[in-house]
């Protein structure tokens, strides 16, 4: 089986590198340290299972996990994260995403849910299921403003992330390839969509919703 590992942490990688590798008949393809390039090495690689932290910078791992997914529907994706959110968990079912574990629980369940995603069963941890089964039942729950979130599309998605982390519309354009006047333009849908009034209101709903960590 082959398995592409994307966290930004060192010491993270290399933890579950070491795990993976004990395994017999398991080989790291790859690792990668930003969403962007976990979405460039996945492409290259076409590896069995990917594990993807959420909390990544220029891109974070929801919106890999979209564009992964749409060109490679068979390669299975394990999110891997700090912490637990129905929103997230709705989210990630969205995008395709059929493995869901914490960090916490990694030593116990990390093995189990990468041999069940590469025979595409999902796993999600107990924790994440009941939240999903529960989430589900009552989408009222959801926070309206999250609800927005998920009605931008993946270009305003991408954008959110770049201003949060602290771009200027001239460095979210260079980083798209997109003009000043439209990266402008998209900002400006963004903030109204979300009903924002400022970047400060815009970093501190990314860091709520795990776009961006600080």
């Amino acid at each position: 089986m082959r398995i592409l590992i994307a966290d930004d942490h060192d010491v993270v990688r290399a933890g579950l590198r070491q795990i993976l590798l004990e395994r017999k008949g398991w080989e790291v393809c790859g690792e990668a340290t930003t969403g962007r390039q976990a979405v460039a090495l996945a492409l290259e690689t076409k590896p069995d299972v990917i594990i993807m932290d959420i909390a990544m910078p220029v891109l974070n791992g929801l919106e890999a996990a979209c564009q992964i997914h749409k060109h490679l529907p068979r390669t299975e994706i394990l999110i891997l994260s700090l912490h637990l959110s129905e929103q997230i968990a709705y989210e990630i079912i969205q995008a395709g995403v059929r493995g869901y574990v914490l960090k916490s629980d990694a030593n116990r369940d990390l093995v189990a849910a990468v041999e069940a995603l590469g025979v595409h069963r999902p796993f999600f941890t107990s924790r994440v299921s009941e939240l999903v089964i529960d989430g589900f039942k009552k989408p009222e729950s959801r926070a309206p403003q999250y609800d927005a979130y998920t009605r931008l599309t993946g270009r305003q998605r991408e954008i959110v992330q770049l201003l949060a982390e602290g771009k200027s519309s001239k460095e979210v354009a260079d980083a798209l390839n997109i003009s000043v006047k439209t990266a402008e333009t998209h900002r400006s849908n963004i903030m109204r969509r979300l009903e924002l009034h400022s970047v400060g209101e815009l970093v501190r709903y990314a860091v709520k919703n795990q776009i961006i960590e600080v």
